[in-house]
């Protein structure tokens, strides 16, 4: 599903998953993206007539983002070990630029018991389908002798996975992105079928 944002709405939205990033889904209000996007809290209300319609659309469009990113790696660069890298380069990149010093979902996540249920399970989905592709990545690198699982795909895709969004808090943690870098080469390493 393609959401489609007016350029206002867009720019709303862009704004909205900074803040997200920052502070997640309580850590910010239409005043503060009032003061961000320099219009007025009614013009943000006509766009997204609360809250949790703006977040849900920042999320869907988050998710939407993610599987056009993970196809595009899945079509640019056909070494496993090499697109796992490349994923773990591009919040690199995110992280020691500032552009998203966290991944919004990961920040979500943190609140999913008391952030609304459509958004919860968008957040969900996002984790499901970033395991999924992480686990056919693996499948695919052990069938090539790259990777040596120790379980199945699925829990060390889950392992990864966690380990990734760990080193994210960890780098945020520390003020120290090269940290990011460090923890995410460390875990492709682990899955390596040679050391």
């Amino acid at each position: 599903m393609t959401v489609e944002l007016s350029p206002r709405a867009t720019e709303i939205a862009e704004h909205t998953k900074q803040l997200l990033a920052a502070g997640g889904y309580h850590g910010f209000s239409y005043a503060d993206l009032s003061a961000r996007v320099n219009i007025g809290k009614a013009s943000i209300h006509h766009h997204f007539p609360s809250k949790a319609d703006l977040v849900l659309t920042v999320v869907r469009r988050h998710r939407e983002q993610a599987r056009e990113g993970l196809a595009a790696l899945d079509g640019h660069v056909p070494d496993p070990t090499a697109r796992l890298a490349a994923y773990t380069n591009y919040w690199s990149d995110c992280i020691r630029d500032g552009t998203m010093p966290v991944c919004i979902c990961a920040m979500l996540a943190a609140e999913l018991p008391m952030i609304p249920q459509e958004i919860a399970d968008e957040v969900r989905g996002y984790f499901g389908d970033l395991a999924g592709w992480i686990a056919r990545v693996l499948e695919t690198g052990a069938a090539q002798g790259q990777f040596a699982l120790r379980g199945s795909a699925q829990v060390e895709a889950q392992t990864f996975m966690s380990t990734v969004h760990g080193a994210m808090l960890t780098a945020r943690a520390q003020g120290n992105a090269e940290a990011f870098q460090a923890i995410s080469q460390v875990a492709i390493g682990c899955l390596r079928a040679t050391y």
